[in-house]
């Protein structure tokens, strides 16, 4: 059976570029990342696709029993860059997302996560920054759905964008479902411009604008990519993400 082309009526394409979809429609099936009870699984992402081409990447992410997934996601690849997760968290599991979107020109780029707590005592945490120049378009489509028997349930959304022209869009919609009557969730969204005063006080110290720029850029998206642990991945991560900015500015 092929999958219907998806339109503006689905909510989880509300602000993509249906006309980038449907020409790599039909997608391939989700990867399944399926995280045993107790263990511990760690993903480093980079979607750097060239600036002409359609990536879309699909997840489904099951976490059992006490078992832990962290992701961290760096999209700044394609005219169109999609990732998507569907996660379901069973009792005290825990998922973690950092990702950073980076876009100029007329790029779209999107991080489009569901959450599924249907069982107790599991905890998620996502932390999203986007940095857009140019008319490029970046979203957040975040949804926490807590089930009726999910008691104690403790979610958070920190999604923050960075616009460097009054041309740039950012979308965030981060969302809660909830069931279920203790829990713990948690949402914020920003948009805003790089502080001239921070700007003018490197100005002050000899810094180059565009040097000063990207250091504040820097500092803005470090946070998405702090939990990594191995220092060589993001080392990696961090030095992709700088190039992405060097070339916006």
């Amino acid at each position: 059976m092929t999958l219907a082309l998806p339109t503006r009526r689905d909510e989880v394409w509300r602000y993509s570029d249906l006309e980038a979809v449907a020409s790599v429609w039909p997608v391939p099936a989700p990867e399944l990342v399926e995280v045993a009870a107790g263990e511990s699984v760690s993903r480093v992402i980079v979607q750097d696709a060239g600036l002409d081409a359609v990536a879309i990447r699909d997840f489904r992410v099951v976490l059992h029993k006490g078992a832990t997934a962290t992701f961290h996601v760096l999209n700044i690849g394609g005219k169109l860059g999609r990732i998507a997760m569907d996660v379901t968290c069973h009792e005290g599991s825990h998922f973690e997302l950092g990702g950073a979107m980076l876009g100029g020109g007329q790029q779209t780029l999107e991080i489009v996560t569901t959450l599924n707590h249907i069982e107790p005592n599991a905890t998620s945490n996502q932390l999203v920054r986007s940095v857009l120049g140019g008319r490029a378009t970046g979203s957040y489509l975040g949804k926490v759905a807590v089930a009726r028997d999910a008691q104690k349930t403790d979610a958070s959304q920190s999604v923050k964008a960075m616009l460097l022209t009054r041309t740039a869009t950012a979308n965030a919609k981060p969302e809660l479902e909830i069931f279920a009557d203790d829990v713990k969730c948690a949402h914020g969204a920003t948009v805003g411009e790089l502080d001239a005063m921070a700007l003018f006080y490197l100005a002050s110290r000899g810094i180059a604008p565009a040097e000063a720029k990207v250091l504040l850029l820097q500092a803005f998206v470090a946070s998405a990519f702090a939990g990594i642990e191995d220092a060589g991945e993001r080392e990696a991560i961090e030095a992709a993400a700088q190039i992405a900015l060097e070339r916006m500015l």
